[in-house]
């Protein structure tokens, strides 16, 4: 069971590296956080993302995701939700003018858990991650291998898996540069609202997405 050849895990190991660097806007959301408050929320938005990750590839993997596929109201209704959820995240990062210069940003967990949620929500209303998946992880099922439903998560596991390779280095490094720059009162507001501008323009992206 799961026996594949070395340029199967070549190809998906290569493929999947990649997609965790393309930017969109899990990955933005990740990096606002720790834009805001450092790795500790950044780091909590990171597991958001991934939990919501995971979701879609249950979905996947026991083929609710053919529902956003074939179905135009539901593609449409978690489409709409997704692009509203992220205009409201630009719109109060727009709005708030961002610690002052030498101000600590203090993150209470029930803030963190806040963040956490977020970071879910942002992954699973986005249904373009549910329709990328449902058409890329079927490209590595093998016949033989084992189960379909078993192959989709495997691998679908392991896009995250790689996440977790990936994503914390660039959590630590983004707070670090992040952290130079709001040294600086006024670059700090300007980064905010930046940030909002670009939470708003991915949910104006998201709504315009057509199936």
């Amino acid at each position: 069971m799961f026996e594949y050849s070395a340029l199967h895990w070549t190809t998906f190991f290569t493929a999947a590296v990649l997609l965790n660097l393309s930017p969109g806007p899990d990955f933005a959301f990740i990096l606002a956080q720790t834009a805001r408050g450092g790795r500790r929320p950044g780091f909590a938005a990171m597991f958001g993302i991934w939990t919501g990750a995971l979701g879609h590839v249950a979905m996947a993997a026991v083929g609710l995701s053919t529902i956003l596929a074939t179905s135009a109201t539901a593609f449409s209704v978690i489409k709409w939700a997704g692009a509203a959820y992220l205009i409201w995240l630009g719109v109060n990062a727009f709005r708030s003018g961002g610690a002052a210069a030498g101000d600590p940003v203090v993150v209470r967990e029930p803030a963190l858990l806040a963040i956490y949620r977020q970071g879910v929500l942002v992954s699973l209303l986005n249904p373009k991650v549910a329709m990328f998946f449902l058409a890329f992880l079927p490209q590595f099922v093998v016949v033989g291998a084992g189960p379909n439903w078993a192959q989709l998560a495997l691998h679908g596991i392991l896009i995250v898996v790689i996440a977790a390779m990936i994503e914390p280095v660039l959590v630590l490094t983004g707070e670090k540069v992040v952290a130079a720059l709001k040294s600086n009162a006024r670059t700090g507001r300007l980064m905010e609202r930046a940030l909002g501008v670009i939470f708003i323009s991915l949910g104006v992206r998201l709504a315009l997405l057509e199936r």
